[in-house]
């Protein structure tokens, strides 16, 4: 698990709430699928730290609204994610895409960036 302050556990066969979303913006770059994922309760957040300034936006998450399911399916497929929340990056370690020590946390958000090299 994610040390954070956010305290929303999985449930005991270790999927998320289902009611629980993720917002999805999808882009193809150079002939890869490159997505960023948020945790539904992150937009509209600014998060600050000494070097950074992050505001979250609706505008540029706002793509496609999603369920863990469907998350899944895209960290599955895609070569390059950008994926900021502790939800997100927990499914994705489930998934063995990730490592606990890549995770990157600022002001208490954990931040995942994944490159897949074929």
């Amino acid at each position: 698990m994610i040390d954070s302050k956010d305290d929303k556990k999985p449930s005991p066969d270790g999927s998320l709430d289902s009611t629980l979303k993720f917002y999805v913006r999808k882009m193809h770059y150079q002939g890869s699928l490159m997505i960023n994922i948020c945790d539904e309760e992150l937009i509209g957040t600014n998060i600050v730290s000494e070097s950074l300034n992050i505001n979250i936006t609706k505008d540029f998450f706002n793509e496609l609204i999603t369920n863990e399911k469907e998350i899944g399916s895209l960290l599955e497929r895609c070569s390059i994610a950008n994926l900021i929340g502790r939800r997100v990056v927990e499914k994705t370690l489930s998934l063995g895409l990730a490592k606990k020590d890549s995770i990157k946390i600022i002001s208490d958000i954990p931040f995942l960036m994944i490159f897949k090299f074929y």
